[in-house]
């Protein structure tokens, strides 16, 4: 229309006055061109009403359905990424439990006569390898079969690794996992990570038995242990049986004081009673000092290292700072109660033999480890060092009581797993960082036992001890009756203990090629070590036999 009244200024200027005839011509083709513009102006308001119809029944669309589904994904994205934290974490943690065996084979291998460290390194990988198939087949099942969790005693599905992923009949395809709130973790995972506790478990007894068991029977206790002496109690606990809802609150044992350390506590000392001693260990008892120190504070070393796996581990997850913030926690405590039982260990034997004592200081680590193991994830930091200070105390009274009874522990396995446990499962009902004495707080964390409602429920602090006794007390009976009857049994038959002329020679000499673990000199024990240490020596040269 614009441009039709330029035409007209135009024509104007060109023509001079236009005549009446030009003007209706003129005037026409304005209303034309007007009438095209207000066409024009509807159809596009047309077209805009329907554009914005279409952009309201989208955003209903994208509500819906799109809101839904994009919500779904990224939920799933999250449970996943959770899914993969937890993993990695737990596969971490598990392989420094794992480790845990160097520990073990060094410690026990240095605490021990160089005539049987090739015995005593065998036996703990025998221990391992042996665990590792009774954990797979049978183990796993009645630990942490569903069934446990409704019959309360023992799981029945699992065996030989059976069910542990879906796969589709016809194609084949495997779904490892299913992530959705309750959690994105393999049952693989969990194998993996509960195998590592099982196989310590069953190492400890192979200290209190050193050098006087026969190596294939100590193998099928092994199993035993590994197939169903530790399954079942792991069943009533961390299995979710009989023991989590007892007294209404349920025990407490974050990462096995009771579970793991005092089941194999007590089935050495089971295992070393039916033994006994070995022979001239209480006539001449300088002879049975550890061989290598050495060894014994390298094992120590990887112990705690491991631990770090052990006890932070249990937090069987890493998907929240919360969770993260746990860890530390459980990190923190172990490590003071470790350093506070070494040190009160160190000085008390000084004060009564008045010469420092290296292993000593190192099963007093141990002590400390053991004890905190169980209250690692409910207790602030000040009750981790009194945790670790009395570990201390109870390690060295039960070490001078099975000495007294004449009960022959060539490596403290009793004091520091049996009683330091007994005491760890106490020490984490007791020192709880509930406030007070009212409240508990238990496997919850940071937070309190609740009632339905979400407030914290009162007055349970007694009923939590009485629960953790019940754990100890019900461990004992179990691991150490079943242990004491197999070991039992296998003397009957005298499958149990080697013949006193391999103890006099050295089960290495007799049974293993080369016949020795390793050759070493020592000049005499001169200087510093033999005036001020007990032993005298850091390593002893390997008995000969002539």
């Amino acid at each position: 229309m614009f441009r039709k009244l330029v035409t007209l200024v135009s024509l104007a200027a060109v023509h001079g006055e236009p005549s009446e005839a030009e003007l209706m011509q003129e005037l026409t083709m304005l209303q034309q061109a007007v009438a095209e513009q207000q066409r024009t102006i509807l159809d596009q308001k047309a077209e805009l009403e329907e554009y914005m119809d279409h952009s309201r029944r989208l955003q209903v669309s994208v509500n819906e359905t799109y809101y839904s589904n994009t919500i779904a994904s990224l939920q799933a994205t999250d449970y996943g990424f959770t899914g993969a934290i937890d993993s990695a974490w737990l596969c971490l943690c598990g392989a420094l439990v794992m480790f845990m065996h160097a520990g073990f084979a060094m410690l026990e291998t240095g605490s021990c006569r160089a005539k049987n460290a090739s015995n005593v390194l065998m036996k703990n990988l025998v221990n391992v390898c042996v665990g590792t198939l009774g954990w797979w087949s049978l183990g796993w099942a009645f630990a942490y079969g569903a069934e446990a969790k409704t019959n309360g005693f023992i799981g029945a599905s699992g065996f030989f690794g059976l069910d542990f992923y879906t796969q589709d009949a016809t194609t084949g395809v495997i779904t490892p996992v299913t992530c959705n709130s309750d959690g994105c973790q393999s049952t693989m995972l969990s194998w993996f990570f509960q195998w590592a506790f099982c196989t310590a478990g069953a190492t400890i007894v192979s200290g209190g038995v050193a050098e006087r068991v026969k190596s294939p029977t100590y193998a099928a206790y092994a199993f035993c242990m590994t197939t169903f002496i530790y399954p079942v109690i792991v069943a009533w606990s961390w299995g979710g049986g009989w023991l989590n809802s007892i007294f209404d609150v349920g025990y407490m044992d974050f990462a096995g004081s009771g579970i793991v350390h005092l089941t194999g506590g007590v089935s050495a000392l089971a295992g070393t009673v039916v033994l006994g001693p070995r022979k001239g260990r209480f006539v001449n008892p300088e002879e049975f000092e550890a061989h290598n120190l050495p060894l014994v504070v390298l094992g120590t070393f990887a112990l705690w290292f491991g631990w770090y796996g052990f006890n932070p581990g249990s937090t069987l997850s890493m998907s929240s700072g919360n969770m993260g913030a746990l860890a530390a926690q459980v990190a923190m405590n172990t490590t003071l109660s470790a350093a506070t039982g070494g040190i009160m260990v160190f000085l008390a034997r000084y004060a009564i033999f008045g010469k420092y004592d290296v292993g000593g200081l190192c099963n007093g680590i141990l002590a400390g480890l053991v004890s905190i193991t169980a209250g690692c994830g409910n207790m602030e930091s000040g009750c981790a060092v009194a945790t670790g200070f009395v570990g201390a105390l109870v390690y060295q009274g039960s070490s001078m009581l099975l000495q007294k009874l004449k009960i022959d522990d060539p490596v403290d396995a009793v004091p520091v797993h049996g009683f330091c446990g007994i005491w760890g499962v106490l020490a984490a009902s007791l020192f709880d960082w509930g406030s007070g004495i009212n409240y508990y707080h238990g496997w919850s964390g940071w937070g309190c036992m609740e009632n339905p409602d979400g407030t914290c429920r009162p007055n349970i602090g007694g009923s939590a001890v009485g629960a953790n006794i019940i754990l100890v007390l019900m461990v004992i009976v179990w691991a150490g009756s079943l242990s004491g009857i197999a070991f039992f049994l296998l003397k009957l038959t005298g499958m149990l203990r080697i013949d006193e002329d391999t103890e006099a020679m050295g089960i290495d000499m007799k049974s293993h090629s080369p016949p020795k673990a390793y050759a070493m000199s020592t000049p005499a024990a001169t200087g510093v070590s033999a005036s001020e240490h007990s032993p005298t020596k850091a390593y002893a040269a390997p008995e000969t036999t002539v």
